[in-house]
């Protein structure tokens, strides 16, 4: 558990306090624990178990937000007023305990007047936030999760939409990690979480594939305007969202230090689709990264230079944090391409409904899977298609069906 929150209103806005579990405080920089982070980069995520960027003494025991366990966090204390902007931002080095652990769904339909409290607080601040991104330029991508669920004996598909409480609560990290990039930029020296913006040509086909799929997309509206209005639960809502995730590339996490000519300030501070600067620092139990941008933060934010064990190893950390972040992210796709292939391998020779997303690839309606597809389709296009194979670790691929 990397976080815990308090959350309360103060005049027109509100004061979020966000312990998150202090790792630096448990790892010895250049010892062995911290060699094995940095071999490991980020924790990797499988249907039946995980494989955790530190041992699970640490992510799961001593280091971790359990509720009732005293323990070393970093605490962020951010000022939000009513549109939504930060107004002020301290972070310190505290004890904390977390009085109770809560989920999303228990969350939602708990009727104890302190959780109904927190879902009403985390209600205003999501909005306000959310308006806040907006008018920067930001966008929401709501793509749902593939999940799956046994029924009659069998494995079937669905999509599952984030409730709103964790939507809201999203908010609160992504506030948080503007707030530490905006102090690691005002002291020179920290790692950026950056993306360029969308270029006007993959806009450009963007909006061809909304016309074709029947997304209304109005000449005075942005592709923001659009994300937001979504239904993600449609088919050609999912077909629309799923061609989106292709404007959010080129990510990276770039580290800079201004007094070190190795390290000068990124071409690129800004995170295209948040439209502000933006760091990561709130899942240090889980991602490299965010220990080195919290001690350069916490650096600023009591007035001194950050740790040279931190400076010097600024961009390994980036770097190890991208090569495992690409290992995780690969073991997913073969993780979904394997648990689609079992649910589809049956039925090999049936013909679905899908959606075209580009000349390559379709979405299929029911169950929801993303395949690979032989015909030539054109992007938008409503198609009978055949399933042809669905083998792991190539997942689905589909033909599309004679008329």
């Amino acid at each position: 558990l990397d976080q815990a929150l308090h959350l309360e209103r103060v005049g027109g806005g509100h004061r979020l306090r966000y312990a998150i579990a202090d790792v630096g405080a448990h790892v010895v920089p250049g010892g062995a624990l911290d060699a094995h982070a940095h071999a490991r980069g980020s924790t990797v995520y499988c249907p039946d178990r995980r494989i955790g960027l530190h041992p699970p003494e640490l992510s799961e025991g001593h280091a971790s937000l359990l509720a009732g366990q005293r323990v070393k966090a970093v605490l962020w204390t951010l000022d939000i007023d009513a549109d939504g902007e930060v107004v002020d931002v301290d972070v310190e080095r505290v004890w904390a305990r977390s009085r109770r652990q809560l989920d999303y769904a228990g969350l939602s339909r708990s009727t104890d007047e302190d959780d109904r409290a927190l879902v009403e607080l985390l209600a205003e601040v999501g909005a306000s936030r959310r308006a806040r991104i907006a008018r920067d330029g930001g966008v929401t991508l709501p793509l749902p999760e593939q999940e799956a669920v046994e029924q009659d004996g069998r494995l079937h598909l669905r999509l599952r939409s984030s409730l709103p409480v964790e939507d809201d609560n999203a908010q609160l990290s992504l506030a948080t990690g503007m707030a530490g990039a905006r102090l690691m930029l005002a002291s020179g020296t920290g790692i950026l979480r950056t993306m360029p913006p969308a270029t006007p040509e993959a806009l450009d086909g963007l909006q061809a594939q909304a016309r074709g799929l029947g997304v209304g997309w109005a000449d005075d509206e942005s592709y923001g305007d659009v994300l937001a209005r979504i239904d993600p639960e449609s088919p050609a809502g999912l077909a629309f969202l799923t061609a989106a995730t292709r404007l959010f590339r080129g990510a990276r996490w770039a580290p800079f230090a201004t007094d070190i000519a190795a390290l000068p300030m990124p071409d690129v501070i800004t995170h295209g689709a948040l439209g502000t600067p933006y760091s990561h620092v709130t899942a240090p139990l889980r991602r490299l990264v965010d220990r080195y941008a919290t001690e350069c933060a916490l650096a600023r934010a009591s007035g001194r230079d950050v740790a040279p064990w931190a400076t010097a190893s600024l961009d390994s950390a980036a770097a190890d944090t991208a090569s495992g972040a690409r290992r995780a992210g690969d073991v997913e796709r073969r993780c979904v391409d394997a648990l689609e292939s079992v649910v589809l391998n049956a039925r090999v020779g049936e013909s679905f409904d899908a959606v075209a997303l580009d000349d390559r690839t379709v979405q299929v309606v029911e169950p929801p899977v993303v395949g690979r597809c032989d015909g030539d389709p054109s992007p938008g296009d409503s198609l009978a298609v055949t399933l042809v194979s669905a083998q792991a670790p190539a997942g689905p691929e589909f033909a599309v069906a004679a008329s």
